[in-house]
């Protein structure tokens, strides 16, 4: 025993000069500065547990738009302005679009198979390629228009019975033009199975990426919590499995209605790894969409009640180009600045993801003369850039005025959906849902 404590002491001594020697080199560049760090623990007693957008903005106040943490050993970097973001998301995509590894999320549970934690690669593109095939563009998204329209007004009808129930018709509708669009699913009016589900399944989506909800996020040794997992893993791939197989049985009956899905799955030389691409890029859509979605049109209703003058405004407008005869549609678009600008002012107002999904970069970087080491999880900032007085006047304020004009403001669309190869690819569908809602 006494020969094997000697080695033990004599190996564990070893390591420790290993380790100062190399603590000792130095690195290419100095990291981005920040709040300073602990031993072993790093910043992790400076990470807020809640509106961290708001914290990593006064960092931003007082280091820069480039700021530097770690927790535990991984690095961190908070990007608090577009200019940043843009030259690190977008001009050098190539490197700055992997995912970090979720270990309860997004390794036990599942959610490594959509689109938002799927690593950058041959499945990644993949998934784009579907999205962008069927709603990347305005005219690709125009044969779903219909459904929007008709979603829209089931939710008019509704908010008029019992407008005191308004959140569970916002949610209801938001997850029914989804799944028409996913899946060609109609949803039942009361207590839908596949609604219900997906609920279910995004909350636990939540539950398991948050870094302090889950210790096993942070340290992947963790073990504690393999039973929920597996729970929530069910919940899941019943989300994924459920609505996909009611499109192939309704394709087999030959009344399947057009669909991201149906569409897809109609096409010739199907593949089993198609399929499985097919299956979870639609589960993606919902599961990314819907609680996003919500969060817009709660907001607007929010901006509305508290901003009376600019609700008056839009319904002028709807008044004198639409009539009292009929409900705008998506034609009418083009003819109503103001109620755009609206919908605009609500994506800026408020941040759907403040933080968006953080980026990691693949391979050593420079920036700034800072050095972002590969592994580096990078965070944009949305909320601060959304809120930056150097692009917005007074933006805390709730002004669809700012996009008109000869000189508008930033386009909000441009900064909310993420940045790169990681934008949202179904921005397209979010911004029309959100915007057809508004007026």
């Amino acid at each position: 025993m006494a020969g094997l404590s000697a080695l033990d002491f004599s190996l564990g001594l070893v390591g420790l000069l290993i380790i100062r020697q190399l603590l000792r080199r130095k690195p290419l560049a100095p990291s981005p500065p920040g709040p300073k760090p602990w031993p072993l623990l790093g910043n992790l007693l400076d990470m807020p547990s809640a509106k961290e957008w708001h914290v990593f903005t006064d960092w931003g106040t007082k280091w820069g738009d480039l700021v530097s943490v770690t927790v535990f050993g991984q690095k961190m970097v908070i990007v608090n302005s577009v200019e940043v973001a843009t030259e690190l998301l977008e001009k050098r995509g190539s490197i700055y679009s992997d995912r970090p590894v979720m270990e309860m999320g997004g390794e036990m549970v599942g959610w490594k198979n959509t689109l938002v934690l799927v690593p950058y690669g041959d499945r990644f593109r993949s998934y784009r390629k579907l999205f962008h095939q069927l709603i990347g563009s305005n005219a690709s998204m125009s044969q779903f228009y219909p459904i929007e329209e008709a979603e829209t007004h089931k939710f008019l009808q509704r908010l008029l019975s019992t407008p005191q129930d308004l959140a569970k018709h916002v949610r209801k509708t938001a997850g029914a033009i989804i799944l028409r669009i996913s899946h060609g699913y109609e949803v039942k009016e009361t207590d839908d199975p596949f609604v219900t589900l997906a609920d279910e399944a995004t909350e636990q989506f939540s539950l398991s990426t948050a870094p302090g909800g889950f210790l096993v996020n942070l340290i992947p040794a963790w073990t504690g919590f393999k039973r929920t997992a597996q729970q929530w893993a069910n919940t899941l791939n019943e989300m994924i499995d459920s609505p996909h197989q009611f499109v192939k049985e309704q394709m087999a009956a030959g009344v399947a209605p057009p669909s991201f899905t149906a569409n897809l799955l109609a096409e010739p030389d199907l593949t089993p790894e198609k399929e499985f691409d097919i299956k979870w890029s639609s589960g993606s859509l919902y599961s990314g969409g819907a609680d996003t979605t919500v969060s817009a049109i709660y907001a607007f209703f929010k901006a509305m009640a508290l901003y009376p003058e600019v609700a008056a405004a839009a319904q002028a407008e709807i008044d004198s180009v639409i009539g009292p005869d009929r409900l705008p549609s998506f034609s009418d678009r083009n003819d109503l600045p103001y109620v755009n600008a609206l919908a605009l002012e609500v994506l800026r107002w408020h941040s759907v993801t403040p933080t968006g999904v953080p980026h990691v970069v693949m391979e050593d970087d420079t920036y700034g003369g800072y050095l972002i080491p590969k592994g580096t999880m990078v965070i944009a900032n949305v909320w601060n850039m959304l809120h930056d007085p150097r692009s917005y006047s007074d933006p805390m304020s709730f002004n669809p005025s700012r996009f008109l004009g000869s000189n508008p403001e930033q386009d909000p669309r441009q900064i909310c959906f993420g940045f790169g190869r990681r934008i949202c690819p179904g921005r397209v569908l979010a911004e029309a849902s959100s915007s057809f809602h508004a007026p």
